[in-house]
């Protein structure tokens, strides 16, 4: 459970304890804890965000898997027509299943394209 959550579960003992006492006593600690979970959250804040920013914005260089094809040129191996459900590439050695990233384009066999994205096991590819 988070930190702020638990500062937020402890204000609220003491603030029910408070009105239940009256005393003055348990307030200062609710009131403690409210800030507490505050400051917690804005810790968390402040340290997690920019690691998590620096981790979405992975550059080329670092990219594994199917994501380090983004980018790359391939060789249509078979005609790519996405009405007809057709087309292969070759990326860096490997045959993939190719789609055009325009529907209605049509690219030939021997061109030259770029990968735009992938999709599962199929590489959309552009000129």
């Amino acid at each position: 459970m988070p930190g702020w959550v638990l500062w937020l579960i402890a204000a609220g003992v003491f603030g029910i304890g408070e009105m239940l006492t009256t005393s003055f006593f348990l307030a200062p600690f609710a009131v403690g804890a409210t800030l507490a979970a505050v400051v917690v959250s804005l810790a968390m804040l402040l340290v997690v965000r920019p690691i998590a920013r620096s981790h979405m914005k992975t550059p080329p260089q670092i990219r594994t898997g199917a994501a380090a094809l983004i980018g790359k040129q391939a060789i249509v191996l078979e005609r790519i027509a996405n009405n007809e459900g057709v087309g292969c590439v070759k990326i860096e050695g490997e045959v993939w299943t190719a789609r055009a990233f325009d529907d209605d384009e049509v690219i030939e066999q021997g061109k030259r394209v770029q990968v735009i994205e992938i999709k599962g096991a199929t590489a959309l590819v552009s000129e």
